[in-house]
Formats: C-alpha cells, structure tokens, sequence
C-alpha cells in the first residue's frame, strides 16, 4: 500500500521545480537601455556669462570718535552718529537699507618700554551698512555724509538687485557652449549627439567691470566721482553627453 504522504508532497515538489525552470523576464528600473550601453559618454565642462549694469550700490558708513572718558566718547559719537543717520533718511533711503553693523568702545593705551601700559582714552565706534537704490545720487549722498559727520567709509560695493535671471541668461549661455562642443566631438568621430544623460552645476562667479564714471555738466555741483561699471555673471555647467551611431 502507498505512502498517502507522498501523494501530500507531490504538489510541493512541482511547484518547486517549475520555479526553478522559470526565465527572469523581468528586469531592475534602473537597469541601462541598450541605447546606453552601446553608446559613448562624453562629459564637456563649459561657462556662461551675462552682464549687466549693477543698480545698488552698497558701503559701510560710520562714526569714530576719541576722549578721555568711555562716557564722553560715547556721548560724542551718538551725537554726530544722528547727524549722519538723518542725513542718510534725508537721502531717501529706507530702514530696511539701513543696518547697524556695529557698536563698540575701546580704550586707548600708551605703551612706554618697561612700564605697564597706561590708558590714554576712550575710542567710540558706530558703524552702519546702507544701500544706496539710485546711483545717480551716489556721489551726493557720499559728499552729504562727510558734511554730516562721517569719518569712515569704506565701499561702494555694487550688486544686482535682481540676480536670478542673470545667472539664467548665463546657464543659457554655458549650456548652449557645451551642446556646440559635443557636436564637435561627435562630428570629428563621426557620431551624432543622442541625448543629454547628466547636468551638474558648479560654483559660478560675480565680476564687476569698470566703466567710464558719466559726464556731468560745467554747470552741475562738483561731487565724489563713482562709476558704477558693469557685473558679469558666470556660471560653470559639467554636462554628459551620450553619442552614438
């Protein structure tokens, strides 16, 4: 008589062995096309520029001043200090253009070969950074602040209020470069550009560029001369190319 256990086992063994025998069909997502793997990768590195002319102009103003005591020089410096920030307002510029960048007060010391250093003073520092929208009045608002009583100012630096589509119009550029050399290489081994397979964007950079400062009329108030110049963009693109037959 029959073991009736190998009959139980009999549908276990066939289903094993039919997905032994069984083909992988399928493939990973992620697994390269043919295209891919027949085709050449090229990699091309190229940079874009746009420019233009900057519209702010950004500088550090502010205030020093010196006395024998912390207190008066700090009295002092807080009142030439609100000379220079209403002339700064009187200008048109806004708050939000106006940033206190520091405040402090130091003593002075005199150094004497073998004897402890003796406090001499007190120096007060305020310190504003402001921008400066309408450059045609830069050097005005430069002059106007010195009348006030500005006795340090260092910039002006000049930006692009608006940067983005700048540096667009220079990865427009950077990628139009790298699409031209592609086919050069293609065309020298007798390929064609298939497709772009990869972009990657790298550090670009901010160039300003001197220009002539305007002309002004004989009849015009003399003021600080400023030129604005021209800023240059630059963007770096790394793209990967698949050529092919």
């Amino acid at each position: 008589m029959s073991d009736p256990r190998k009959f139980r086992m009999l549908p276990f063994l066939i289903l094993m062995v039919a997905m032994i025998a069984m083909p992988a069909f399928a493939q990973p997502s992620n697994a390269p096309s043919a295209a891919t793997a027949s085709g050449t990768l090229l990699s091309v590195s190229a940079q874009g520029e746009a420019s233009r002319v900057p519209d702010i102009a950004s500088m550090s103003v502010g205030v020093v001043t010196r006395a024998d005591e912390g207190e008066t020089a700090m009295r002092d410096n807080a009142t030439r200090m609100n000379r220079v920030m209403a002339s700064i307002k009187a200008a048109g510029i806004a708050e939000a253009d106006i940033q206190t960048t520091g405040v402090s007060l130091h003593p002075q010391y005199r150094h004497v070969r073998d004897e402890a250093p003796r406090v001499t003073g007190y120096e007060a520092r305020n310190t504003v950074r402001i921008k400066v929208r309408d450059l045609s009045r830069l050097g005005d608002v430069l002059d106007t602040l010195a009348r006030e009583g500005a006795n340090q100012i260092h910039g002006p630096s000049f930006e692009i209020d608006e940067p983005e589509p700048v540096h667009d119009e220079a990865r427009l550029a950077a990628l139009a470069k790298a699409q031209a050399r592609a086919k050069t290489y293609a065309d020298a081994l007798g390929l064609q550009v298939r497709r772009i397979v990869s972009i990657s964007e790298g550090g670009g950079g901010f160039h300003p560029m001197p220009m002539m400062a305007m002309a002004r009329s004989a009849d015009m108030a003399e003021s600080t001369p400023v030129a604005p110049g021209e800023s240059t963009v630059s963007v770096n693109l790394d793209v990967v190319f698949e050529l092919g037959r």
